[in-house]
């Protein structure tokens, strides 16, 4: 089949590799000229890696991922490690490691992997139509492309999803805002080798290796949406919100540089179906659009490329068969996750101050236990769990 992929983020990249994989003649358009992640860094966890490694890049993302062995929670307040264990027992029971990477250096890594002269920079979707023998994409420029089939990678902002679903749907604010970024490694931070996660107040700071020697750091505040965004009061901003905190946050905040820092409000779309009509499919965040909190965003993605290469394989001949398998088998599990996340984020950032309170103690009285044993979950729900 002649294949469009709408978007070049990991989903759109991990979508085109599998389906060229399978010898369909993918074209990806994406509307940037030039890609510049959102967020400096993610947690790419096992389920992600195996997914990678299905697509003969796992040497490449061991090259550019973080040293990443162990996990901490920290009071942010009193400097009290809460919990602190080894990630060895996950590794070893889903059989991959986990690799926090940057997301310029993954996203580097899949344009080189899927040939830069194929992913067409600079080209809009503004419109599609289907038709009995296939489907057409219009862009800004005029242009129109048809082929056999749409894949909507197009982002938290699809255009595609419009078209699927007939409306826009309209983004959840989440009640935080994140600001992100890398910074050089210093173990006056945290330990090099660890996940520290500071918390208090509903707020955490955050430190995870990544390569390069850097640690990917955020902040998260809980704050009204549409606040004004000036770089220059970053560091001010997150001196008084985090105002008493222990030594190594104010260490962070002075070593952080605002030019290269993010600052993100933090959304997410409540779950829906259909995902898939006619000869377009909807993938990555354009499907289900998450919050960041149980670190699956970007792994969700990756397992939508690899199901949806799957179940197009498995129904050839069927187009129809193809995508309502891939929607059937990806729905449940990813809306299972978008609302884990919600629930996260809302212990986690104080939407009811007595929940995160109990958490808080939770964590004291933790041995790492149940915090992996809900890790295993997210990984092992995945589609190449026991593979």
């Amino acid at each position: 089949m002649k294949i469009s992929v709408v978007g070049a983020g990991m989903g759109g990249l991990c979508a085109g590799l599998a389906l060229r994989r399978l010898g369909h003649e993918v074209r990806v358009y994406e509307r940037v000229r030039e890609i510049r992640p959102v967020g400096a860094a993610i947690s790419l966890w096992s389920n992600g890696v195996a997914c990678l490694e299905r697509l003969e890049l796992g040497d490449e993302i061991a090259a550019i991922g973080g040293d990443l062995r162990a996990m901490a929670y920290v009071d942010g307040l009193s400097g009290e490690t809460m919990t602190a264990f080894s990630l060895d027992p996950l590794m070893q029971a889903v059989g991959h490691r986990a690799y926090p990477v940057s997301r310029a250096d993954l996203q580097a890594m899949l344009i080189s992997a899927f040939g830069r002269g194929d992913i067409r920079f600079g080209t809009e979707l503004t419109d599609l139509h289907e038709g009995a023998d296939g489907v057409t994409a219009v862009f800004a420029d005029g242009t129109r492309e048809q082929a056999d089939l749409l894949i909507g990678a197009d982002g938290a902002h699809s255009v595609v999803r419009r078209h699927v679903l007939g409306k826009v749907v309209v983004r959840r604010y989440a009640g935080y805002v994140n600001w992100n970024g890398l910074v050089s490694m210093d173990g006056a931070f945290a330990p090099v080798d660890r996940w520290t996660t500071f918390v208090g107040e509903g707020k955490r700071v955050s430190l995870m290796p990544v390569s390069g020697r850097r640690f990917y750091f955020f902040f998260d505040v809980p704050l009204p949406s549409g606040l004004e965004n000036n770089r220059a009061d970053y560091k001010a901003l997150l001196r008084a919100y985090f105002g008493g905190w222990v030594p190594e946050v104010q260490a962070l905040i002075d070593a952080i540089e605002p030019e290269t820092t993010n600052r993100v409000e933090i959304f997410d779309i409540d779950p829906f179906v259909p995902w898939v009509t006619g000869r377009v499919a909807l993938l990555g965040d354009a499907a289900h659009n998450t919050t960041p909190d149980i670190g699956q965003g970007g792994c969700m993605a990756m397992e939508d490329a690899v199901v949806l290469a799957e179940a197009l394989s498995r129904h050839d001949g069927s187009l129809d068969a193809g995508l309502q398998a891939y929607e059937a088998a990806r729905a449940p599990r990813t809306r299972e996750l978008v609302l884990k996340a919600r629930r996260r984020c809302e212990i986690t950032h104080a939407a009811d101050p007595g929940a995160t309170t109990r958490w808080y103690a939770d964590l004291r009285r933790e041995d790492g236990s149940n915090i992996l044993d809900g890790l295993m979950k997210n990984i092992l729900g995945g589609p190449l769990s026991g593979r």
